[in-house]
Protein backbone atom coordinates (compact mmCIF):
# COMPACT_ATOMS: atom_id res chain seq x y z
CA UNK A 1 0.00 0.00 0.00
CA UNK A 2 0.94 3.75 -0.01
CA UNK A 3 1.89 5.82 3.43
CA UNK A 4 3.20 9.43 3.23
CA UNK A 5 6.43 8.41 5.59
CA UNK A 6 8.34 10.72 8.08
CA UNK A 7 11.95 10.18 7.32
CA UNK A 8 13.39 13.33 9.15
CA UNK A 9 12.90 17.24 8.87
CA UNK A 10 11.69 18.35 5.61
CA UNK A 11 11.63 14.88 4.02
CA UNK A 12 8.21 13.20 3.67
CA UNK A 13 8.09 10.05 1.09
CA UNK A 14 5.24 8.88 -0.23
CA UNK A 15 6.26 5.01 -0.71
CA UNK A 16 5.10 1.44 -0.96
CA UNK A 17 4.96 -0.10 2.58
CA UNK A 18 3.84 -3.45 3.48
CA UNK A 19 -0.14 -4.11 4.62
CA UNK A 20 -0.81 -3.80 8.21
CA UNK A 21 -0.15 -7.17 9.90
CA UNK A 22 -3.36 -8.95 11.67
CA UNK A 23 -4.17 -6.76 14.29
CA UNK A 24 -3.24 -7.62 17.69
CA UNK A 25 -6.09 -8.22 20.67
CA UNK A 26 -5.69 -4.39 21.62
CA UNK A 27 -5.76 -3.42 17.92
CA UNK A 28 -7.82 -2.56 14.72
CA UNK A 29 -6.91 -1.89 10.96
CA UNK A 30 -8.74 0.61 9.34
CA UNK A 31 -9.26 1.34 5.99
CA UNK A 32 -8.06 5.36 6.02
CA UNK A 33 -11.02 7.73 4.26
CA UNK A 34 -10.14 11.00 5.40
CA UNK A 35 -6.83 12.05 7.52
CA UNK A 36 -6.42 15.94 9.00
CA UNK A 37 -2.85 17.55 9.00
CA UNK A 38 -2.51 18.66 12.60
CA UNK A 39 0.34 21.46 13.65
CA UNK A 40 2.08 18.58 15.30
CA UNK A 41 2.51 16.82 11.85
CA UNK A 42 3.86 20.07 10.21
CA UNK A 43 5.98 21.07 13.50
CA UNK A 44 7.53 17.58 12.82
CA UNK A 45 7.94 18.03 9.03
CA UNK A 46 9.03 21.07 9.52
CA UNK A 47 11.83 20.80 12.37
CA UNK A 48 11.20 17.00 14.03
CA UNK A 49 11.97 15.36 15.73
CA UNK A 50 10.34 16.56 18.54
CA UNK A 51 6.91 14.00 19.67
CA UNK A 52 8.73 11.15 17.34
CA UNK A 53 11.33 8.97 19.41
CA UNK A 54 14.17 7.95 17.19
CA UNK A 55 14.59 4.68 18.72
CA UNK A 56 11.57 2.21 19.15
CA UNK A 57 8.93 3.80 20.97
CA UNK A 58 8.70 1.72 24.40
CA UNK A 59 5.06 0.35 23.87
CA UNK A 60 4.33 0.35 19.93
CA UNK A 61 8.14 -0.41 19.30
CA UNK A 62 7.65 1.71 15.81
CA UNK A 63 10.40 3.93 15.12
CA UNK A 64 11.27 6.38 11.55
CA UNK A 65 10.62 6.49 9.09
CA UNK A 66 6.91 5.92 9.82
CA UNK A 67 3.53 7.74 8.44
CA UNK A 68 2.20 10.69 10.18
CA UNK A 69 -1.67 11.27 11.20
CA UNK A 70 -3.97 10.73 13.44
CA UNK A 71 -6.80 12.79 12.36
CA UNK A 72 -8.37 10.09 10.88
CA UNK A 73 -12.14 8.52 9.86
CA UNK A 74 -12.24 5.19 7.90
CA UNK A 75 -13.59 1.71 7.53
CA UNK A 76 -12.75 -0.94 9.83
CA UNK A 77 -11.40 -4.05 7.75
CA UNK A 78 -9.56 -5.77 10.77
CA UNK A 79 -10.65 -6.24 14.43
CA UNK A 80 -7.99 -8.25 16.92
CA UNK A 81 -10.64 -9.12 18.86
CA UNK A 82 -14.08 -9.06 19.30
CA UNK A 83 -15.06 -5.42 20.41
CA UNK A 84 -19.36 -4.65 22.32
CA UNK A 85 -20.26 -1.80 19.59
CA UNK A 86 -17.11 -2.13 16.39
CA UNK A 87 -17.73 -4.81 13.75
CA UNK A 88 -15.76 -4.94 10.83
CA UNK A 89 -17.44 -2.95 7.89
CA UNK A 90 -18.25 -0.61 10.06
CA UNK A 91 -17.88 3.16 9.88
CA UNK A 92 -15.75 4.49 12.62
CA UNK A 93 -13.34 7.70 14.13
CA UNK A 94 -10.83 6.93 15.95
CA UNK A 95 -8.84 8.11 19.19
CA UNK A 96 -5.50 7.56 18.88
CA UNK A 97 -3.47 6.75 21.84
CA UNK A 98 -1.71 4.20 22.52
CA UNK A 99 -2.11 3.17 26.20
CA UNK A 100 -0.29 0.29 28.18
CA UNK A 101 -3.81 -0.17 30.05
CA UNK A 102 -2.15 -1.12 33.55
CA UNK A 103 -0.58 2.05 34.76
CA UNK A 104 -2.01 4.44 37.44
CA UNK A 105 -3.30 7.00 35.31
CA UNK A 106 -4.87 3.94 33.08
CA UNK A 107 -6.49 2.79 35.52
CA UNK A 108 -8.22 5.57 36.58
CA UNK A 109 -9.51 6.37 33.25
CA UNK A 110 -6.55 8.58 32.22
CA UNK A 111 -5.09 7.09 29.01
CA UNK A 112 -4.13 9.69 27.54
CA UNK A 113 -1.52 10.70 31.18
CA UNK A 114 -0.13 6.76 30.40
CA UNK A 115 3.65 7.53 30.73
CA UNK A 116 4.32 4.63 28.02
CA UNK A 117 1.47 5.95 25.67
CA UNK A 118 1.90 7.64 22.59
CA UNK A 119 -0.09 8.69 19.45
CA UNK A 120 -0.95 6.91 15.93
CA UNK A 121 1.18 8.57 13.45
CA UNK A 122 3.87 9.59 15.78
CA UNK A 123 4.66 6.66 18.16
CA UNK A 124 3.22 4.01 15.44
CA UNK A 125 2.83 4.66 11.53
CA UNK A 126 0.04 6.87 10.62
CA UNK A 127 -3.05 7.39 8.85
CA UNK A 128 -1.46 8.99 5.91
CA UNK A 129 -1.77 5.91 4.07
CA UNK A 130 -4.49 3.71 2.98
CA UNK A 131 -5.00 1.63 6.27
CA UNK A 132 -3.38 2.05 9.62
CA UNK A 133 -3.37 0.29 12.99
CA UNK A 134 -5.01 1.95 15.55
CA UNK A 135 -6.26 1.13 18.70
CA UNK A 136 -9.30 -1.10 19.09
CA UNK A 137 -10.24 0.75 22.93
CA UNK A 138 -10.48 4.11 20.75
CA UNK A 139 -13.19 3.14 17.92
CA UNK A 140 -16.11 5.55 18.02
CA UNK A 141 -18.70 4.21 15.32
CA UNK A 142 -20.23 6.90 13.18
CA UNK A 143 -23.83 7.27 12.88
CA UNK A 144 -25.29 7.39 9.28
CA UNK A 145 -25.73 11.47 9.39
CA UNK A 146 -22.32 11.69 10.31
CA UNK A 147 -20.11 11.59 7.15
CA UNK A 148 -16.45 10.61 6.84
CA UNK A 149 -15.09 13.90 6.02
CA UNK A 150 -16.79 15.98 8.94
CA UNK A 151 -15.53 12.53 11.07
CA UNK A 152 -12.25 13.26 10.50
CA UNK A 153 -12.56 16.28 12.57
CA UNK A 154 -13.68 14.77 15.74
CA UNK A 155 -10.49 14.60 16.88
CA UNK A 156 -8.94 18.28 17.01
CA UNK A 157 -12.18 19.06 17.54
CA UNK A 158 -12.11 16.83 20.73
CA UNK A 159 -9.41 18.69 21.46
CA UNK A 160 -10.88 22.16 22.15
CA UNK A 161 -13.76 20.59 24.09
CA UNK A 162 -11.37 18.86 26.62
CA UNK A 163 -10.28 22.28 27.14
CA UNK A 164 -13.01 23.97 27.70
CA UNK A 165 -13.90 21.32 30.05
CA UNK A 166 -11.29 21.56 31.82
CA UNK A 167 -11.51 25.25 32.31
CA UNK A 168 -14.67 24.56 33.56
CA UNK A 169 -16.54 26.85 31.42
CA UNK A 170 -20.07 27.47 32.43
CA UNK A 171 -23.04 29.71 30.82
CA UNK A 172 -22.76 33.23 31.21
CA UNK A 173 -18.93 33.12 31.31
CA UNK A 174 -16.51 35.33 29.58
CA UNK A 175 -14.12 33.79 27.34
CA UNK A 176 -11.13 35.00 25.48
CA UNK A 177 -9.15 32.89 23.27
CA UNK A 178 -5.91 33.45 22.03
CA UNK A 179 -4.84 32.04 18.58
CA UNK A 180 -7.15 31.27 15.82
CA UNK A 181 -5.96 28.33 14.43
CA UNK A 182 -8.06 24.37 14.60
CA UNK A 183 -7.85 24.29 17.97
CA UNK A 184 -8.75 28.20 18.94
CA UNK A 185 -11.52 27.48 16.68
CA UNK A 186 -12.36 24.24 18.10
CA UNK A 187 -12.24 26.09 21.45
CA UNK A 188 -13.96 28.64 20.30
CA UNK A 189 -17.31 26.01 18.94
CA UNK A 190 -17.20 24.30 22.24
CA UNK A 191 -17.29 26.99 24.44
CA UNK A 192 -20.20 28.61 22.02
CA UNK A 193 -22.19 25.29 23.11
CA UNK A 194 -21.64 25.80 26.92
CA UNK A 195 -23.42 28.83 26.80
CA UNK A 196 -20.82 31.72 27.22
CA UNK A 197 -22.34 35.31 27.42
CA UNK A 198 -18.96 37.10 25.61
CA UNK A 199 -16.25 35.11 23.38
CA UNK A 200 -13.47 36.80 22.47
CA UNK A 201 -10.44 36.00 20.09
CA UNK A 202 -7.14 37.48 19.68
CA UNK A 203 -5.57 36.31 16.27
CA UNK A 204 -3.27 38.50 13.85
CA UNK A 205 -4.42 37.08 10.69
CA UNK A 206 -7.74 39.20 8.59
CA UNK A 207 -8.92 35.70 6.74
CA UNK A 208 -8.83 33.76 10.54
CA UNK A 209 -10.56 36.48 12.19
CA UNK A 210 -13.72 37.21 9.19
CA UNK A 211 -13.61 32.73 9.83
CA UNK A 212 -14.50 33.24 13.86
CA UNK A 213 -17.20 36.55 13.27
CA UNK A 214 -18.78 34.11 11.23
CA UNK A 215 -18.91 31.25 13.86
CA UNK A 216 -20.42 33.73 16.60
CA UNK A 217 -17.49 35.13 18.53
CA UNK A 218 -18.32 38.60 19.99
CA UNK A 219 -15.45 40.08 18.31
CA UNK A 220 -11.96 38.55 16.98
CA UNK A 221 -9.11 41.39 18.04
CA UNK A 222 -5.65 41.93 15.81
CA UNK A 223 -3.19 41.46 18.59
CA UNK A 224 -0.39 43.56 16.15
CA UNK A 225 -2.78 46.71 16.81
CA UNK A 226 -4.75 46.33 19.91
CA UNK A 227 -4.23 46.06 23.24
CA UNK A 228 -6.22 42.83 23.72
CA UNK A 229 -6.07 42.70 27.32
CA UNK A 230 -7.48 45.99 28.12
CA UNK A 231 -10.48 45.99 25.20
CA UNK A 232 -11.66 42.43 27.00
CA UNK A 233 -11.37 43.80 30.04
CA UNK A 234 -13.54 47.22 29.27
CA UNK A 235 -16.15 44.70 27.13
CA UNK A 236 -16.28 42.62 30.46
CA UNK A 237 -17.56 45.69 32.90
CA UNK A 238 -13.79 46.03 33.98
CA UNK A 239 -13.42 42.79 35.38
CA UNK A 240 -11.61 40.75 32.54
CA UNK A 241 -12.55 37.01 31.48
CA UNK A 242 -13.64 34.35 33.36
CA UNK A 243 -11.48 32.09 30.93
CA UNK A 244 -8.58 32.51 29.26
CA UNK A 245 -7.48 29.55 26.82
CA UNK A 246 -4.12 29.66 24.99
CA UNK A 247 -4.28 27.96 22.00
CA UNK A 248 -1.22 29.00 20.14
CA UNK A 249 1.67 27.56 22.81
CA UNK A 250 3.84 30.56 22.31
CA UNK A 251 5.45 31.25 25.73
CA UNK A 252 5.03 35.09 26.20
CA UNK A 253 1.41 34.05 25.66
CA UNK A 254 0.52 32.03 28.17
CA UNK A 255 2.16 35.02 30.57
CA UNK A 256 0.11 37.34 29.17
CA UNK A 257 -2.91 34.85 29.77
CA UNK A 258 -2.22 35.25 33.22
CA UNK A 259 -2.29 39.26 33.69
CA UNK A 260 -5.72 38.73 31.25
CA UNK A 261 -8.18 36.53 33.54
CA UNK A 262 -10.18 37.71 35.87
CA UNK A 263 -9.30 37.86 39.95
CA UNK A 264 -10.47 34.14 40.88
CA UNK A 265 -10.34 33.48 36.65
CA UNK A 266 -8.78 30.63 35.34
CA UNK A 267 -6.00 30.05 32.45
CA UNK A 268 -5.76 26.74 29.99
CA UNK A 269 -2.74 26.15 28.42
CA UNK A 270 -4.19 24.01 25.31
CA UNK A 271 -1.27 24.77 22.72
CA UNK A 272 2.05 22.24 22.12
CA UNK A 273 4.82 24.82 23.16
CA UNK A 274 8.49 24.30 24.41
CA UNK A 275 10.44 26.98 26.08
CA UNK A 276 9.97 28.25 29.75
CA UNK A 277 7.72 30.97 31.21
CA UNK A 278 8.36 33.57 33.24
CA UNK A 279 5.47 35.65 35.13
CA UNK A 280 5.47 36.88 38.85
CA UNK A 281 3.86 35.05 41.35
CA UNK A 282 1.91 37.42 42.92
CA UNK A 283 -0.57 37.35 39.97
CA UNK A 284 -1.37 34.14 41.05
CA UNK A 285 -1.42 33.94 44.91
CA UNK A 286 -2.59 37.50 45.34
CA UNK A 287 -5.75 36.85 42.61
CA UNK A 288 -6.37 33.58 43.12
CA UNK A 289 -6.07 32.54 39.38
CA UNK A 290 -5.40 28.80 38.69
CA UNK A 291 -3.07 27.98 35.63
CA UNK A 292 -3.85 24.62 34.08
CA UNK A 293 -2.27 22.37 31.27
CA UNK A 294 -4.56 20.82 29.02
CA UNK A 295 -3.44 17.68 26.37
CA UNK A 296 -5.06 16.06 24.05
CA UNK A 297 -8.54 14.24 25.27
CA UNK A 298 -9.90 11.75 27.23
CA UNK A 299 -13.11 10.09 26.38
CA UNK A 300 -13.89 13.33 24.48
CA UNK A 301 -14.19 11.91 20.95
CA UNK A 302 -17.71 10.13 21.12
CA UNK A 303 -19.14 13.34 22.71
CA UNK A 304 -17.83 15.27 19.98
CA UNK A 305 -19.39 12.36 17.46
CA UNK A 306 -22.90 12.55 19.24
CA UNK A 307 -22.79 16.06 19.20
CA UNK A 308 -21.99 16.31 15.28
CA UNK A 309 -25.08 13.66 14.84
CA UNK A 310 -27.62 15.96 16.23
CA UNK A 311 -26.66 18.93 14.69
CA UNK A 312 -25.40 20.89 17.59
CA UNK A 313 -21.80 20.86 16.09
CA UNK A 314 -21.11 22.35 12.69
CA UNK A 315 -17.59 22.04 11.85
CA UNK A 316 -18.03 22.47 7.71
CA UNK A 317 -16.59 25.44 7.93
CA UNK A 318 -13.24 24.46 9.31
CA UNK A 319 -12.06 22.79 6.08
CA UNK A 320 -10.46 24.80 3.71
CA UNK A 321 -8.11 22.49 1.18
CA UNK A 322 -9.16 18.29 0.28
CA UNK A 323 -6.37 16.85 -1.37
CA UNK A 324 -5.23 13.04 -3.35
CA UNK A 325 -2.62 11.27 -0.26
CA UNK A 326 -0.21 11.26 -3.45
CA UNK A 327 -0.27 15.38 -3.19
CA UNK A 328 0.62 15.00 0.16
CA UNK A 329 4.73 16.12 0.31
CA UNK A 330 3.62 19.47 -1.75
CA UNK A 331 0.74 20.08 0.91
CA UNK A 332 3.06 19.80 3.93
CA UNK A 333 5.29 22.39 1.89
CA UNK A 334 3.17 24.41 0.66
CA UNK A 335 1.60 24.75 4.60
CA UNK A 336 4.60 25.53 5.71
CA UNK A 337 5.08 28.41 3.17
CA UNK A 338 2.16 30.08 3.63
CA UNK A 339 0.01 29.14 7.04
CA UNK A 340 -2.53 32.05 6.31
CA UNK A 341 -4.01 30.01 3.46
CA UNK A 342 -5.30 26.88 4.87
CA UNK A 343 -7.21 26.27 8.05
CA UNK A 344 -7.66 22.54 7.92
CA UNK A 345 -6.65 20.69 5.31
CA UNK A 346 -7.62 17.27 4.65
CA UNK A 347 -5.74 13.97 3.43
CA UNK A 348 -7.44 11.10 1.55
CA UNK A 349 -5.95 7.69 -0.03
CA UNK A 350 -9.02 7.02 -2.17
CA UNK A 351 -8.52 9.88 -4.85
CA UNK A 352 -10.48 12.72 -5.44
Amino acid sequence: MQALRWHGARDLRLEEVPEPPQPAPHEAVVEVSWCGVCGTDLHEFLEGPHMIRTGPHPLTGARPPLALGHELSGTVVALGAQAPDIAVGDRVVADPCWRCGVCFWCTRGEYHLCPKGGSVGLASPGAFAERVTVPLAGLTRLPDNVDDEMAALAEPLAVGLHAVTRAGVRPGDNVLVLGGGPIGVAVVLAARMAGVAGLYVSEPLAGRRDLLSNLGVTEAFDPRETDVRREVFLRTGRIGPDVVVDATGVPGLAAQAVTTVRRGGRVVLAGVGHGSVEFDLGQLVFYERAVLGTLGYNFDIPRVIRLMSTGRLDASALVTGRFALSAGAGVFEDLVADRARHLKVLLTPKGL
